[in-house]
């Protein structure tokens, strides 16, 4: 009864209660999707880089070699030598080896020197291959592969020849002039470091340093061994690359092998071993090495970074606050106009205490409306722009949604609208008290 009454009035009162529901619904909404976008950018950020188990370096410190792995930020290590890399190649529990080597630029741009195998196995997000936006991944020893953010930036094309340089400056004098690399594809938008990223082959990166290796595979003359590693190539991926084998000579990088590398990142045949082969690798006595785990790497990051989610949260707390004082204020300043109302529930027997629920209830209804609104709003919302922030900001939004934390907001919020509307229910209180009082005189 109580609440059909409480409706009744609220209907009375259709503009201003409409306007409050509006500004409930969309503070609600905010706080909602800043606790989301909360909790789905720490999910994302600690999988930028998924499905690698382990990535080795020199010792150089945790997060110094995922940052300089990952993000392509900071100053690499020294590098590590080949014969480890075929020991760590060679070893039961490793399945597939991507080898980084990392200390030249292009245009401001870090350039990357690695194998096919890298666009193979990379992965970031909810388990998500690199996929290529253009062309194919190297073709020949002077091949490179870009981000989709370089790409746009600088307006190349597939086809297009670039000159990287030494060192991590965004202005070099020393450019490999001499060895220009050919654009042979370009890497779809991820929303990951990948996007500002080239990449280029390992013996094309040491060619650019020290000139073409000679070695027997060199003196055969290089049509001949681009024509056995096509081949090999082809055979060991003949179902994957069907199709794009027969429009591309598919360069096998496997043939070459570099003096030393910066960075090495594993997938293991089974994850459980991964501590322990960590552990291996960082007790190694024949090269100082050291081992890292990226998702413990990256949560630790994090926790440097997570201030600034606290803060967001905070704000949009107090933007809910004040949602809810505005519907107080619009409860009291409709006292007066309720003078009548209150009269006449008097008369028909309700007591004050009856007329202080019944404020509590319209306060009530109007946040539980407003909270309905919101989740269906926000999950309409994120619904739609989840393609757009997972290729723009590599923010990927796993389901559910609404978690754990949003029942409590929710719950929050419900709190203290009882709360705040006590200030316009007391006043009903009074004011029924007073017209009891005077019906009695």
């Amino acid at each position: 009864m109580l609440s059909t009454i409480a409706i009744e009035s609220l209907k009375r009162r259709k503009t201003t209660a409409i306007l409050t529901l509006l500004s409930i619904t969309i503070s609600i909404s905010l706080l909602l999707c800043v606790d989301i976008i909360r909790t789905q950018v720490k999910t994302s950020f600690t999988r930028t880089v998924s499905g690698v188990d382990l990535i080795v370096g020199a010792p150089s410190g945790q997060l110094n070699l995922l940052l300089s792995s990952v993000f392509n930020i900071g100053t690499p290590t020294k590098g590590i030598e080949y014969k480890s890399i075929a020991a760590l190649q060679s070893n039961k529990q490793v399945s597939w080896l991507i080898p980084l080597s990392l200390g030249d630029t292009h245009r401001g741009f870090r350039v990357v020197g690695t194998t096919n195998s890298f666009f193979d196995h990379f992965k970031y997000g909810d388990m998500q291959s690199l996929e290529m936006a253009a062309g194919s991944t190297f073709t020949q020893p002077l091949s490179t592969v870009i981000g989709a953010d370089i790409a746009k930036s600088l307006g190349y094309k597939v086809g297009d020849k670039i000159i990287i340089s030494h060192g991590l400056g965004s202005v070099s004098f020393n450019n490999h002039d001499d060895h220009p690399f050919t654009i042979s594809g370009i890497v779809k938008k991820t929303g990951t470091p990948v996007d500002k990223a080239v990449y280029v082959t390992l013996q094309g990166l040491e060619e650019a340093h020290t000139g073409p290796k000679h070695s027997p595979t060199s003196m055969l003359g290089r049509k001949s061994a681009d024509k056995a590693n096509e081949h090999e190539h082809e055979h060991e991926h003949e179902h994957e690359h069907d199709e794009h084998t027969k429009e591309h000579a598919v360069y096998n990088s496997k043939a070459f092998t570099p003096e030393s590398v910066s960075v090495v990142m594993l997938g293991l045949k089974h994850r459980v071993t991964a501590l322990q082969l960590q552990y291996q690798i960082n007790q190694s006595k024949k090269e100082p090495l050291m081992a890292i785990l990226p998702g413990m790497a990256l949560a630790e990051l994090w926790q440097i970074m997570g201030n600034v989610e606290s803060l967001l949260l905070g704000l949009s707390g107090l933007i809910v606050i004040c949602a809810l004082i505005g519907l107080a204020t619009m409860l009291l300043a409709t006292m007066r106009e309720r003078y009548q109302e209150i009269a006449v529930l008097r008369t028909i027997g309700a007591g004050p205490f009856t007329l202080l629920l019944l404020i509590q209830i319209e306060a009530m209804l109007l946040t539980i409306v407003s909270a309905a609104l919101s989740l269906g709003l926000v999950a309409g919302l994120m619904s739609m722009l989840k393609p757009w922030l997972s290729s723009t900001y590599g923010l990927f939004l796993s389901s559910p949604l609404f978690g754990q934390s949003s029942v409590i907001i929710i719950l929050l919020i419900l709190g203290c609208t009882y709360f705040v509307s006590l200030f316009p229910a007391v006043a009903a209180y009074r004011r029924g008290l007073h017209a009891g009082l005077n019906a009695n005189s």
